[in-house]
């Protein structure tokens, strides 16, 4: 093990709590809805349940932070969404995503660093409540085991999407190390994207087999294990599997699509009472973390929180707009120059006149944004029930069945106010090739900006195309293409981890 890792599963031999920067309070019975993650993880707290599952809690809150500018949900949505194609930068930055957005990647880039550091930070609480339940003998054991084999397994999931091949293109490439121990004197050495994978299905079946306790889609769940294991056997072409497992989501019925209206203010609802949401990183008013929130760089608010410097790109709003009355719109906020009365102000030709910056027209994006009418607040959505009906269509369409595939995207699309001409048959693909790039165009609809595009395309061995204008393009440059065999399309293992753990090799 590296020395970072062994860092991080020290601070579990102590009786001090986990130490990222912020402090965890102890479980005691406090509010799951206002206050879902406070815990505490130390070696006297792991001989009763009760501690047990106090130190499950501080695990979530790794992904939460403490408040500050940093923290592990933060690089996470940002690493997974600025190389796509939604997204379209103003300028620069002093925040080293800059080199995500550019794919200039550097070595020490910090939130790479962070991303890696604090994912293994919760793969160590989680490893050891996993070690201190052992086979579980209750009911309420097993929920806390199955929550933590999750935690591990999603984390996994995660930092090998970012530093390794995409399973459909390259599996037997190096992807992370797998870290399934508790031991200090290791230094693991990266495992293959296929031997990750198997060890992520492995976890996820286990969890779900012994989580029986009902939470909200704050906590881990059995159905959550379920809709992981979708998405992950899609990554890795497995499409009958990913189906099986999407309609053991679908068909819980614990979830429900929400209705046209509730959807266009779906990120501002509290994800427990969403009953769309399979599970979200639950962030609080105490968890606010201001101009440090995701949704700082897609949005200024009134109050002047926020930076607003990446905005929804021309090519995604192109494709937004064939159709007004597309409930999608919600989500972007075209911002206006008004006059002193508050009205829109046209140019010579009456359209409507936008601020910009540095040229840029801004165009907000609000999915990580007023959380209880709090504009810096938000509890980034991991899973929902429309990426299972996408995730059954694209493996449907890659099955042949392009009628169940068509089904499941009209039913988003009639979801997002669409109907009649605007839905698709097996006989009207409106201009498409197939029905993959149906079903390809609506993930990209439905899921912008939540992380999916850019692995949608590598998925598929297709390039990310950013033909429109941003700070990704030289002088002179009007499209940039990134081919699937791009070595940027991946991260370069943080350098501080090379230089602590021989046993890492670099990414080219």
């Amino acid at each position: 093990m590296n020395f970072s890792l062994y860092r991080h599963m020290k601070v579990f031999k102590s009786v001090s709590t986990i130490a990222i920067g912020f402090v965890l309070l102890l479980f005691t019975g406090c509010d799951l809805t206002t206050n879902p993650y406070n815990g505490k993880s130390n070696e006297q707290a792991l001989e009763t349940e009760q501690s047990l599952e106090a130190a499950t809690r501080g695990n979530y809150q790794i992904m939460v932070g403490g408040g500050g500018y940093y923290y592990y949900a933060k690089h996470l949505f940002y690493i997974n969404e600025f190389p796509g194609d939604n997204v379209s930068l103003s300028g620069t930055t002093t925040d080293p995503l800059f080199y995500a957005y550019n794919y200039d990647h550097i070595k020490n880039m910090g939130n790479t660093q962070n991303l890696w550091r604090w994912g293994y930070e919760i793969v160590a609480g989680a490893n050891k409540v996993i070690e201190a339940i052992g086979d579980g003998s209750s009911t309420e054991l097993d929920q806390i085991k199955g929550e933590n084999l999750f935690l591990r397994a999603l984390v996994h999931f995660q930092l090998v999407n970012v530093f390794g091949q995409p399973y459909a293109l390259n599996p037997g490439e190096l992807g992370v190390p797998i870290v399934n121990f508790t031991g200090l004197d290791q230094r693991p050495a990266r495992a293959t994207v296929s031997e990750v994978y198997d060890f992520i299905v492995s976890d996820l079946k286990e969890a779900a087999s012994l989580m029986n306790v009902p939470k909200n889609s704050s906590y881990a769940s059995k159905e959550g294990a379920y809709a992981l294991l979708s998405r992950v056997y899609l990554n890795m072409e497995e499409n009958q599997l990913a189906i099986e497992y999407a309609n053991k989501v679908i068909n819980s019925g614990r979830y429900n699509l929400v209705d046209t209206e509730t959807f266009k203010k779906y990120f501002t609802l509290l994800n427990e009472n969403n009953p769309e949401t399979i599970f979200a990183i639950k962030h609080t008013e105490e968890d606010d973390h201001g101009y440090g929130n995701i949704g700082s760089m897609y949005l200024k608010g009134d109050g002047g929180v926020g930076w607003g410097e990446m905005y929804a790109s021309e090519s995604y709003r192109n494709l937004l707009n064939q159709y007004e009355n597309d409930a999608r719109h919600a989500f972007i906020e075209p911002q206006y120059v008004r006059d002193a009365n508050g009205d829109i102000v046209t140019d010579d030709n009456g359209n409507p006149m936008l601020h910009k910056r540095n040229g840029y027209p801004k165009y907000y994006v609000n999915k990580f944004s007023y959380q209880q009418g709090v504009v810096s607040l938000s509890s980034p959505v991991v899973l929902r029930l429309a990426e299972m009906y996408l995730i059954r269509a694209e493996a449907n369409a890659k099955l042949g069945n392009d009628a169940q595939a068509i089904q499941d995207v009209n039913l988003i699309r009639q979801r997002a106010g669409l109907s009649g001409g605007e839905l698709y048959t097996t006989g009207d693909l409106k201009g498409h090739n197939s029905v993959l790039d149906v079903v390809l165009e609506e993930r990209r609809l439905e899921l912008a900006f939540e992380g999916h595009r850019k692995y949608d395309l590598l998925r598929n061995n297709r390039p990310i195309v950013r033909n429109y204008p941003g700070t990704h393009l030289d002088p002179g440059e009007t499209t940039q293409v990134i081919q699937p065999s791009n070595p940027r399309v991946v991260f370069f293992i943080p350098q501080s981890e090379m230089q602590l753990n021989e046993n890492l090799v670099q990414n080219q």
